[in-house]
């Protein structure tokens, strides 16, 4: 499903991309990013989504509103809703679907405490939770899939199976990009940049859904925290939710992303079987099966 022989090598091409983005004040850059995208002055912010729109071919009959005069700012269209029955959640109970539009970056068995990023690069469950390996101990040998977010895609995220929510842990880190090229070439790329960490606890154990910010991204949101991200702090910080008894079902909305980033589901061993026709870089949907609960789907 994916073999790292049969990974894309990273070429001279993604270094000379990637190289640059080191010296970068990523944090500055996407502060005034969020302040551009905020701009309600109606000629600037209806010419920036047209603009927007025509470049990433962004598909306008899914959008809930589907003109530019109808957003009240450029990241108001970003994180637009879709209209009725534009992702349909497939399955039952047990599927496990897509949290979120884009295409499939990685996707397979976490081999001990190690997650594949791309070929030649991998990074620790330990370090992409933050830091507690008691907490990562869940996911040893479980599974993963990570799930990039290109600019034209939807960028709400949504639950791929029914859980409570348990904890969320906030992750300071730089904001690298996350487009392929950077993940074929910069080392622990999702556990270096800034994350949001919320773990749910669910019919088959535990399940990590792992919001991973990215330059440009100028926040990251959820359902019931409101903006999480920013500002940036300098520790992780752990929130407690048991007490609150925050339940959202399989297919709500729990997050989304102000500019696109990356999604990485984890599960514990043997809770989840991913479907065998799903390999890295193949586009995905939210509310799309992708793997079964409790069972090795097929």
């Amino acid at each position: 499903m994916n073999d790292p022989q049969q990974q894309r090598d990273a070429t001279r091409g993604d270094y000379l991309k990637s190289l640059p983005l080191y010296a970068l004040p990523h944090h500055a850059i996407s502060r005034l990013t969020y302040k551009l995208t905020r701009i309600e002055t109606p000629w600037f912010k209806n010419l920036l989504i047209r603009w927007f729109a025509e470049r990433y071919q962004v598909d306008w009959s899914e959008a809930k509103s589907q003109h530019p005069e109808d957003y009240s700012h450029f990241n108001d269209f970003f994180t637009r809703a879709l209209r009725d029955g534009a992702r349909p959640v497939e399955g039952d109970a047990t599927t496990v679907v897509c949290p979120a539009d884009g295409h499939i970056s990685q996707i397979g068995a976490i081999d001990q405490d190690q997650v594949l990023q791309a070929k030649g690069h991998a990074f620790t469950v330990t370090e992409l939770l933050g830091g507690d390996s008691e907490r990562a101990r869940a996911f040893h040998n479980g599974s993963f899939v990570t799930v990039y977010l290109s600019p034209r895609d939807y960028h709400r995220v949504h639950m791929p199976l029914a859980g409570k929510l348990r904890e969320t842990i906030y992750v300071p880190g730089r904001l690298f990009s996350v487009a392929p090229h950077t993940t074929r070439t910069i080392p622990r790329l999702f556990a270096r940049n800034e994350r949001l960490v919320s773990l749910f606890d669910t019919d088959v154990g535990a399940m990590a859904m792992v919001l991973v910010g990215a330059i440009n991204v100028a926040a990251i949101e959820t359902v019931w925290a409101g903006q999480v991200t920013p500002p940036q702090r300098e520790g992780v910080e752990v929130d407690h939710f048991e007490h609150l008894n925050i339940a959202l079902e399989r297919g709500a909305e729990m997050g989304r992303f102000n500019m696109g980033s990356t999604v990485i589901l984890l599960f514990g061993q043997g809770k989840v079987g991913w479907l065998s026709t799903l390999a890295a870089e193949q586009p995905v949907k939210m509310g799309q099966q992708i793997g079964s609960s409790g069972l090795s789907a097929e």
